[in-house]
C-alpha cells in the first residue's frame, strides 16, 4: 500500500501557556544590538503569537476544505454548462473557450476572474484561507506606488522605493508602477500591516540580499519573483520609520519570518536562495502559503529551528495549492514542534525526500499528489530526523487523500483525528475534513507561481 498506518492509539499534547510564555525565542535572530526598541517588538510579538494561536485547527482545516470543494464543483458546473451550450444547434460554429477564466482552487476564485481586479485591488485580503485566514495587510491604508527600483540608501531610503515603502508606520498596500529588478544590497525589513502587490507589472527581487519579517504582524507578500538571493553583509539598516538598527550578517532566506503572524504568501516564484526558500521560526505562526512555484533549491521550507525553542508549539501553518518543481532536494517543508496542513500541492520533484521534521510537530497531508524521483532510495516522501521509531510512532502525521505516483509512499503515525480537539464545527457533513482528492490537483495548482496580470482582462 502506498500509505502505511501506524495504529499506536491516542497521543495527547498537552502544555501550560503560562509555562510556554517564559520561553521567548532566545536568538537575536540578525539584530547586532538588542535595544528598548527590538525588546519591546520582541514583547508584542510573543503576545501576538499566543493571541494568534487557534485551539481548535481541525475547524480551520475543514474550514479551507469545505472551500475547495465549493470551487471545484462550481468551476466543473461552469465548464459543463459551457459544453452543453455549444452543442444546442447542431452545424453551427462555436466560440473556443480559450481565454476564459477558470479558476479551480477557492482563493484564486475569490477573485482572478475579475476584470477590474486592478481597481478592486484589495479585494484579495478577503481571499486568503488556512491558518493565515485572517491576515489583511495593508487593506486599511492607502495605496503606495514604487517606481524606483534602487536600494542605494539603507538607513534613509529613497521615496518611492520598495525600501522606503515597507519601512513606513502604519498600513499601506504597495504596488509597482512598472516592471522592475530590484537589487536588495541588505535584507529587507518589512514593519507590520503591509501589502507589496505585484500585478500588473513583473516584480524580481533577484541577485541580492532577501525579505525579512521580524516581529511584525498582518503582512501579504503576492505576486512577486524571488530569484538568486545571497547573504547580506549586514550594518546599519532602517528597520521602521523612527528607528534605524545594527544587524548581522543575513543567512540569505527569500523569506525569513522571525515570530511573525498572521502572514500569507501568494503566487510568488522562487527560485535559488542561498539558504532557505521560506523560513519560518521564533514562534511565527497564523501563516498560509498558497500558489506559489518553487524550483533549483536544497532546502526550500524550516518551520522552526531550534529544538530549545519550544514557543514553536504555537506554529500553525497551511501549505496549499503550490507546485514543488523542478531541481529540489528537500525540506517541503521540515518542521519542529506546531501544526502544519499540508494541502492539495503538486510534488513532482524531491531528491532526498518531501516532508519531514523533528520534535513531535503535527503533520497533516490531505489531497496531494506526489511523484517520487527515479532513485529507489528516495521513494519515501516522509523522514523523521535524529528520532527512533519508539518515539515518533505517536506522532501525528496523516495522509488523507493523497496521490501517489512511481513508487511514493507515506509512512503515517499516530492516529487520526486525535490533533485536534472536537471541532465546533458548523459545515455540513458531508465537507468535514473531506479534502479533495490528490487527482485534481494539476488543475487546483495549474497557475501557481507568479501571475502575469493585465489591466482590463480576467488575471
Amino acid at each position: 500500500m502506498a500509505a502505511a498506518f501506524l495504529n499506536t492509539g491516542c497521543y495527547v499534547f498537552v502544555f501550560s501557556l503560562s509555562l510556554l510564555a517564559t520561553f521567548a525565542p532566545q536568538g537575536r535572530a540578525n539584530v547586532a544590538v538588542f535595544d528598548n526598541y527590538w525588546t519591546q517588538r520582541q514583547s508584542d510579538a510573543l503576545k501576538q503569537t499566543m493571541d494568534s494561536y487557534d485551539p481548535n485547527p481541525l475547524n480551520v482545516t475543514n474550514h479551507l476544505n469545505h472551500h475547495v470543494a465549493l470551487a471545484v464543483d462550481a468551476t466543473e458546473a461552469m465548464n459543463s454548462t459551457r459544453r452543453e451550450l455549444s452543442q444546442v444547434k447542431s452545424g453551427r460554429k462555436t466560440q473556443k473557450s480559450s481565454g476564459k477564466c477558470v479558476a479551480y482552487n477557492p482563493i484564486d476564485k475569490c477573485w482572478r476572474c475579475d476584470r477590474d481586479w486592478e481597481k478592486n485591488r484589495k479585494t484579495l485580503a478577503d481571499c486568503v484561507l488556512g491558518f493565515g485566514r485572517r491576515t489583511t495587510g495593508g487593506k486599511n491604508g492607502p495605496f503606495y506606488v514604487v517606481n524606483d527600483a534602487s536600494d542605494n540608501d539603507l538607513a534613509n531610503p529613497k521615496p518611492g522605493t520598495l525600501r522606503h515603502a515597507v519601512t513606513r508606520d502604519g498600513p499601506l498596500w504597495i504596488i509597482f508602477a512598472k516592471s522592475m529588478i530590484i537589487k536588495l544590497q541588505q535584507e529587507l525589513m518589512i514593519t507590520s500591516d503591509k501589502t507589496i502587490d505585484g500585478r500588473g507589472a513583473r516584480v524580481y527581487i533577484m541577485e541580492g540580499a532577501g525579505l525579512t519579517l521580524q516581529f511584525v504582524n498582518n503582512v501579504i507578500i503576492h505576486n512577486i519573483y524571488i530569484k538568486h538571493i545571497v547573504p547580506g553583509n549586514g550594518g546599519l539598516i532602517r528597520d521602521s520609520e523612527h528607528h534605524i538598527g545594527l544587524r548581522t550578517k543575513s543567512d540569505g532566506d527569500g523569506i525569513s519570518l522571525f515570530g511573525a503572524t498572521n502572514v500569507w504568501i501568494d503566487h510568488v516564484s522562487m527560485t535559488r536562495c542561498a539558504d532557505g526558500m521560506i523560513d519560518a521560526i521564533d514562534g511565527s505562526t497564523a501563516v498560509t502559503i498558497s500558489n506559489s512555484h518553487f524550483t533549483d533549491h536544497q532546502e526550500v521550507m524550516l518551520f522552526g529551528a531550534r529544538d530549545e525553542h519550544v514557543i514553536d508549539k504555537k506554529m500553525q501553518i497551511t501549505v496549499a495549492f503550490n507546485h514543488f518543481g523542478k531541481r529540489l532536494e528537500q525540506r517541503m517543508p521540515r518542521c519542529r514542534f506546531g501544526t502544519f496542513h499540508v494541502v492539495n500541492n503538486d510534488y513532482t520533484h524531491w531528491e532526498m525526500y518531501a516532508i519531514g521534521g523533528n520534535m513531535n510537530p503535527t503533520i497533516i497531508s490531505q489531497g496531494n499528489r506526489f511523484i517520487a524521483p527515479p532513485n529507489e532510495q528516495a521513494k519515501q516522501i516522509t523522514k523523521r530526523e535524529y528520532t527512533p521509531f519508539t518515539e515518533w510512532k505517536s506522532w501525528n502525521w496523516q495522509s488523507e487523500g493523497d496521490y501517489f505516483l512511481n513508487g511514493a509512499y507515506f509512512v503515517q503515525s499516530g492516529k487520526p483525528n486525535a490533533w485536534s480537539p472536537k471541532p465546533k464545527n458548523p459545515l455540513p457533513n458531508k465537507f468535514a475534513i473531506r479534502p479533495k482528492p490528490g487527482t485534481m490537483v494539476r488543475k487546483l495548482t495549474m497557475d501557481a507561481g507568479a501571475l502575469g496580470c493585465k489591466p482590463g482582462k480576467a488575471c
